[in-house]
């Protein structure tokens, strides 16, 4: 198969979807792979380096659209992208569609087979190409919120981890998935008090174990909330529905009851945002304001720390890849059932439930629809 890897061109997007080891482990099976010139050099990742690998650089966009069978991404295609997509593409990327129906339209009208990160699933049904950016978002989310809570931000004015003699911040965190865990972890690094919020017992059992006692566990009602907004000074929302839009869990009624200059940081953007005040932001203009709080909304955090995010996203997507360029779609789900819910658009119609039921479109099953393409 011949796959291609084009610059990522998303506002601030500095990833790159595929390292030297992953053309390395391509074109040691027989494999083509094509790079656009310069795809990498945001990752600290010269083209001389996918060249000494096996890759071929190509000049531009189009050509790696041209030239390739599989797509591989980070970000979702922009517009200008969907364009270059013909319905023998194989595209596999961050999605995000639940919240996005024309961006769905238009891959549907394109034909393609497009397979998101972020509702393929493992054998204990958790995320695994989700999770490595979400453990890189949660530690971003914390140290940003931190940052934004300085007084020349538009913030209170609070030292998160205080010093002698002064308290420290309090921190709410409401989602306790891999996201709210590792955003609390960095908030106890810090000093701060820490309340983790989640719907899920068991989960909040396992988080006193993981965090060692140190934050406060907090089951998630509305009313419990609404008591807590008025004393924390930083709300990190983790909300996550696997391929649904997020559910909103702080009202902007609920803003009033909040200190004036507190931080509320949205990691669950991607998804349609967990707080009813929320729109994307980007990296060149991370913040806004409403009601008197500042809203972080960036919708691609992890390309904040290219470097890092890169190399954790790609140890995590390669086997699948790998998968996929050896056995197409239909052998590849045979051998790894969980990329089956991966597949969220094929054949000009949408294929998971979640973003079927959220966009307005009608849900068909994605085997069936492979198979008839493949027969």
């Amino acid at each position: 198969m011949k796959i291609g890897v084009p610059t990522e061109i998303k506002n601030h997007e500095y990833r790159v979807a595929m390292t030297p080891a992953g053309v390395r482990e391509l074109t040691d099976l027989g494999h083509e792979v094509v790079v656009q010139a310069g795809a990498g050099e945001g990752s600290a990742i010269a083209d001389a380096d996918y060249v000494a690998q096996g890759a071929r650089i190509l000049p531009d966009a189009d050509a790696v659209f041209e030239a390739a069978t599989m797509i591989v991404k980070v970000k979702e295609p922009q517009p200008v992208e969907v364009a270059r997509l013909r319905p023998d593409h194989l595209l596999f990327t961050y999605l995000h569609l639940a919240p996005d129906p024309q961006l769905t339209k238009s891959l549907v009208e394109s034909g393609a087979t497009c397979i998101a990160y972020e509702t393929v699933l493992d054998r204990n049904g958790r995320l695994p190409l989700l999770a490595p950016m979400s453990e890189v978002a949660g530690r971003i989310a914390t140290q940003a919120g931190a940052f934004i809570l300085e007084k020349p931000l538009g913030g209170r004015g609070v030292l998160l981890g205080g010093v002698p003699g002064v308290a420290a911040g309090k921190v709410m965190v409401i989602g306790g998935g891999v996201v709210g865990t590792n955003a609390a972890t960095v908030a106890l690094g810090m000093g701060a008090e820490v309340y983790i919020y989640d719907r899920n017992i068991d989960r909040l059992r396992d988080l006193e174990h993981i965090l060692n006692g140190q934050a406060s566990t907090c089951f998630a009602t509305t009313l419990e909330i609404e008591q807590r907004l008025p004393e924390v000074d930083l709300v990190i929302g983790a909300v996550l529905v696997q391929g649904a839009k997020a559910p909103h869990v702080i009202t902007r009624a609920q803003l009033a009851l909040m200190k004036p200059g507190a931080v509320l940081v949205d990691v669950s953007i991607d998804q349609g945002g967990c707080f009813e005040t929320s729109h994307p932001t980007t990296h060149a203009d991370p913040t806004y304001e409403v009601d008197g709080i500042t809203h972080y909304c960036v919708a691609n955090m992890p390309g904040a720390v290219p470097i890092t995010s890169t190399y954790a996203l790609t140890n995590a997507t390669l086997p699948y890849a790998v998968a996929l360029a050896e056995h197409g779609p239909v052998g590849a789900i045979e051998r790894i059932p969980g990329l089956a819910p991966g597949v969220n658009v094929a054949g000009g119609v949408v294929t998971h439930e979640a973003v079927a039921a959220a966009t307005g479109f009608a849900y068909t099953d994605p085997l069936t629809v492979l198979a008839a393409a493949s027969a």
